[in-house]
């Protein structure tokens, strides 16, 4: 897998999207550079679910940009996608190696070091450390400050990127922090040319890692 896979992780949000459709903004952020995409569907039904991921599969593939699952390590089996992003209250990440085994990418939520440390020992993939900045796309969010930011690198060894209200004109201030890419929403999904902005993100996050 490339070793950038992380730089400018995309995360869909429907609500927010300036285009039509899940698939097109998903598009259009490849083209402009995301590295990874992960599918986030709160609200969606489990067939509903399946059918869309399976969809952005066939996007994300060719491109070889490894699509990711909000939560659902049934969707992500069923669907034949690259792997599973797991919050804290999600099913533990050592079960969910059980039940995916060796070849699929699992990601973890992580606020502490202590966290983003037990993550690893249960055979996390990569880390999503956040908010750094406040954010309106989910409302559950724990601060999380340059300091402990900080700490988590010198805890672990996996990749991580952050998230949280970040966007290319304040991810600078995220420079030597030893971070391997930024995950995103609203600044670039949100934006009235999805493509432009994923390039401009993609250009601010490679300027700090």
């Amino acid at each position: 897998m490339n070793k950038n896979v992380y730089t400018l992780y995309l995360v869909t949000d429907r609500e927010l999207m300036s285009c039509d459709t899940i698939e097109q903004s998903v598009e259009q952020a490849i083209t402009g550079g995301a590295t990874v995409v992960q599918l986030r569907e709160k609200n969606a039904t489990s067939r509903e679910f399946y059918e869309l991921a399976v969809r952005v599969k066939r996007i994300t593939e060719p491109c070889q940009v490894p699509l990711i699952i909000n939560d659902r390590i049934d969707i992500c089996l069923a669907a034949g996608a690259d792997g599973v992003h797991l919050g804290q209250k999600d099913i533990p990440c050592d079960a969910a190696r059980r039940i995916l085994g060796s070849e699929k990418i699992i990601g973890v939520s992580a606020a502490t070091p202590e966290e983003a440390a037990k993550a690893q020992r249960d055979g996390a993939d990569y880390l999503g450390v956040g908010a750094v900045f406040s954010t309106s796309t989910k409302t559950d969010t724990r601060p999380v400050t340059l300091e402990i930011i900080r700490k988590i690198r010198a805890a672990v060894t996996i990749p991580f990127v952050v998230i949280g209200g970040i966007n290319s004109e304040n991810i600078g201030i995220l420079k030597g922090l030893g971070i391997n890419g930024a995950a995103v929403v609203s600044a670039v999904v949100a934006q009235p040319d999805i493509e432009a902005a994923a390039r401009k993100m993609r250009a601010a996050v490679e300027e700090i890692i």
